[in-house]
């Protein structure tokens, strides 16, 4: 356990009890004041909230001080909406009684310590230790790990999941935002408010789904008793989202997400590949029995992280928790360059990244490591410059797209005719475009919370524009939705109202991957060489 406080089996300050919904009151009012909300309030006489820390789907969670020890503690507090009746709610505040229970019952250093349960206004709050730091969710947000640091994470993770599974403990929730990435390199699993725990009965209501669908194992979709192999498909999620910035299985809305859980099958992360990219491929095999067992996974996790740092040129200096190059460059780039061990190493480690970064990589004509050149004169009329992992297609109305092989950024091209023959072509001029996608796309119904930009360019001599698109899918139903960014390139040809050209690079708006997909668009407008007529 930690050493700043709490046993796994302290008695709490106030007794785990049936949360009582209080009576209206009957009469008139009798002066006395409300209870205390928010900021100041003192729970069970000695934990005093002094800001949030965060908010969740069934909880708000503070920091507090607890007044008696002198320590600052974490304190959950029961969030629902006004809408839920009687039962709902019950049933609610005994899964967060069951979590304070789950977590106290673990004895792992992974595995935050819950200290106390106070049970006010017919509610528990949960005290718990106060991690100091982010989660690996907030991480992401700021760029991807290599796969020795993502190692290094998912062993701590996968240590308190075996030490849950031993106390008969199902944590059935592993995600980045359940990984909290504390001092000292300290990982910590938190959040077991829907823990299955031996011996108890169930809590999930008939009809009622629980969980984060891209992170659930194909065989709690389908209603089959989980196991402990369930919990290592999320850990092996976790592992593909930490390397590649996004989970294989995640779509614009849950029922897709869920499908995907349960029928699509994800290429072996590209920035994970050797023993950490078979390693996460075995832990989505979607028959549990085929899965490793746990023993297995921890010696392979074991071994990459301890691997030695991996070569100068790869990682940033300086960089907390083993920070890599593979933050600044497009996917395609990552693992091509290498760079010598030696005296003023860390100096040549970043005239490389300069270099790599900001010099014109098409210069003397030749196209940058990693990527070629592809005539597509026939289709295009043009010569498109592409990373050569990235997968061709061709669908018939002219478009010729490639895919990168974890299916997160896509690079399209067409030569389309300049009066619009599709409902989703506004055609080539700035304006109509941007209202366009303003009014929300195809039929209005494409997109919504759209934001655009434009700027005008010159391209070997010809007059067009760059245009942003960023927007959340129309259909999508997460709570915090995913939005996405569309980077296009138009160049109108030689004659007035004759074809032009359009580039389109799509990524997520957000992160890292937002960032390679900027680098990425600017490499291939460089590269693109149009055939005039």
């Amino acid at each position: 356990m930690t050493d700043d406080g709490g046993q796994t089996d302290e008695p709490t300050s106030y007794p785990l009890r049936p949360p009582q919904v209080p009576a209206p009151p009957s009469g008139p009012p009798t002066g006395r004041a409300a209870p205390q909300q928010g900021a100041g309030r003192l729970l069970g006489g000695r934990y005093r909230l002094v800001g949030r820390l965060g908010d969740g789907g069934m909880g708000t969670v503070w920091r507090a001080h607890d007044e008696v020890v002198e320590r600052d503690v974490a304190v959950k507090e029961p969030r629902l909406p006004d809408h839920l009746g009687a039962r709902e709610r019950e049933v609610a505040h005994l899964r967060m009684q069951r979590e304070a229970r789950a977590a106290a019952r673990i004895d792992h250093p992974s595995v935050v310590t819950v200290h106390d349960v106070v049970v006010e206004d017919a509610k528990p709050w949960i005290v718990m230790e106060l991690v100091r730091g982010q989660s690996l969710a907030e991480l992401l947000q700021d760029g991807t790990l290599d796969p020795r640091e993502a190692s290094r994470i998912g062993l701590a993770v996968l240590g308190a999941l075996i030490a849950a599974h031993g106390a008969g403990v199902l944590h059935r929730d592993v995600k980045p935002a359940n990984v909290l990435l504390g001092r000292g390199d300290r990982v910590v699993l938190t959040d077991f408010g829907i823990a299955q725990v031996e011996g108890e009965e169930a809590l999930t209501e008939t009809g009622v789904f629980v969980g984060s669908p891209e992170y659930i194992a194909p065989e709690r979709v389908l209603g089959q008793r989980p196991g402990p192999e369930s919990d290592l498909w999320s850990l092996g999620v976790v592992l593909y989202a930490s390397v590649e910035g996004v989970s294989p299985y995640r779509r614009s809305h849950t029922p897709a997400t869920l499908q995907a859980v349960l029928s699509a099958e994800p290429q072996m992360p590209a920035r994970g590949t050797g023993a950490f990219g078979t390693l996460v491929m075995q832990l989505l095999r979607k028959d549990p029995s085929a899965r490793p067992p746990a023993a297995e996974v921890r010696q392979t996790l074991e071994s990459l992280a301890s691997a030695p740092s991996a070569p100068a040129g790869t990682r940033l200096l300086g960089g907390a928790r083993g920070g890599t190059w593979n933050r600044w460059l497009p996917p395609v780039l990552h693992g091509n360059r290498r760079a010598q061990y030696g005296f003023g190493g860390g100096l040549l480690v970043l005239v490389l990244a300069l270099v790599l970064v900001l010099v014109n990589p098409f210069a003397g004509n030749e196209p940058p490591k990693g990527w070629q050149v592809r005539p597509e004169r026939e289709v295009l009329q043009a010569d498109v410059t592409v990373p050569q992992e990235y997968e061709r297609r061709e669908t018939d109305d002219g478009l010729v797209w490639f895919a990168d092989p974890g299916a997160v950024t896509s690079i399209n091209f067409w030569h389309r005719a300049a009066t619009p023959g599709e409902a989703n072509d506004p055609g080539p001029d700035a304006a109509v475009r941007q209202e366009f996608y303003e009014k929300g796309g195809s039929d209005s119904t494409q997109m919504k919370d759209v934001s655009v930009t434009h700027r005008k360019i010159t391209h070997q001599g010809h007059e067009g524009f760059e245009m942003t698109i960023e927007y959340v899918e129309y259909s999508n139903d997460y709570a915090d939705p995913t939005r996405y960014r569309y980077l296009d390139l138009v160049i109108p040809g030689k004659r007035k109202g004759g074809p032009y050209w359009q580039v389109r690079v799509e990524t997520p708006a957000e992160g890292q991957t937002a960032r390679d997909g900027e680098k990425i668009f600017d490499q291939v407008v460089e590269g693109l060489k149009i055939q005039f007529s």
